[in-house]
C-alpha cells in the first residue's frame, strides 16, 4: 500500500489534492499556514491521515469533499442569472457560479426567479433533492420582499389565511411587515408550497406587487453573511437538519 497508509486512510495533503483544492506541494503549503481543519480541530501536521467516509476536513471553514461523496452547498444568487444549468439564448445561468466542473452532478433543488436573489441550494445527492423538493414535505422558506406600497393589516391577513391564484387556493403564510421605504415598503414572508412564482402572485394579488425579491432561508438554512455570488459547502449537520425537515 502506498505510503504506508491503513485501509480507508489517506494522508491529509492527498485528500485535498484528490478534492480538487490545489496540487499536492500546494496543500502542503496550506496545511502549514494553519488553514486546513479536521473535524473541526486545525492541522498543520504534515503526516496526519484522514478516513474520507468518516472525518470532516475544512479549508477555511469550508467543507472539502472528494468527487466521490454526495456534496451540498448553498449559494446567494444574484438578480440576473437563470437557474438553469445551461441556457440555449447564451444568458447568464447559476451554473456559472457553482464549481461543477470540480464537483460534477450538482443540480439546482428548486428554482429562484432571475430576477429574485438570495439562498439557492445544489447537491449530487438526488434523494434529498427529491426529499425537500416534493409537494408533500412543507419545507419553510422565508423572502424579503419589496413591494409597491404598504400593505394593510387586511392585506397580510389575505395572505396569512390564503389567497385565490389562478392554480388554486394558497397554504396559509407566515407574513409580517419589517419597515417602510418611502412609499413602499419591506414584507417578510414565509410560504412551504413550491408554486411557480408563488410570492410574486400572492402579493400581486393583495394588491402589492413586488419590486425585488430575495429568499432569506431554506428550511433550518440561512444565508448569514454569504456574499452574493458566492457559495459555500454545506457540513453533514446541515445537511442532516436539512433532511430532517424534509420528513
Amino acid at each position: 500500500m502506498q505510503e504506508n497508509e491503513q485501509v480507508g486512510q489517506v494522508r491529509l495533503q492527498k485528500f485535498l489534492a484528490r478534492a480538487g483544492v490545489a496540487s499536492r506541494r500546494a496543500c502542503e503549503k496550506i496545511i502549514e499556514a494553519g488553514r486546513v481543519s479536521v473535524n473541526g480541530c486545525v492541522v498543520t501536521e504534515l503526516g496526519t491521515k484522514v478516513d474520507p467516509s468518516v472525518d470532516e476536513v475544512s479549508l477555511d471553514g469550508a467543507l472539502v469533499c472528494q468527487p466521490n461523496q454526495a456534496v451540498t452547498l448553498m449559494l446567494n444568487k444574484p438578480a440576473g442569472f437563470l437557474t438553469s444549468m445551461k441556457d440555449p439564448q447564451g444568458r447568464p445561468c447559476v451554473a456559472e457560479l457553482v464549481p461543477c466542473d470540480e464537483i460534477p452532478g450538482l443540480y439546482p433543488l428548486g428554482r429562484l426567479d432571475y430576477d429574485t436573489t438570495g439562498l439557492l441550494l445544489f447537491s449530487t445527492d438526488g434523494e434529498l433533492g427529491n426529499a425537500v423538493l416534493h409537494p408533500s414535505r412543507h419545507v419553510d422558506k422565508t423572502y424579503h420582499a419589496l413591494v409597491k406600497g404598504t400593505p394593510s393589516e387586511k392585506a397580510l391577513d389575505r395572505l396569512r389565511h390564503g389567497v385565490e391564484l389562478e392554480d388554486g387556493m394558497t397554504q396559509p403564510a407566515a407574513v409580517s411587515l419589517i419597515r417602510r421605504k418611502g412609499g413602499n415598503a419591506f414584507v417578510e414572508i414565509t410560504i412551504h408550497e413550491g408554486r411557480k412564482r408563488q410570492v410574486k402572485r400572492m402579493l400581486e394579488a393583495v394588491g402589492h406587487p413586488v419590486l425585488r425579491l430575495h429568499r432569506e432561508s431554506f428550511g433550518p438554512l440561512e444565508l448569514g453573511s454569504l456574499p452574493e455570488g458566492k457559495y459555500r459547502v454545506l457540513s453533514s449537520q446541515e445537511v442532516a437538519a436539512l433532511e430532517r425537515a424534509a420528513r
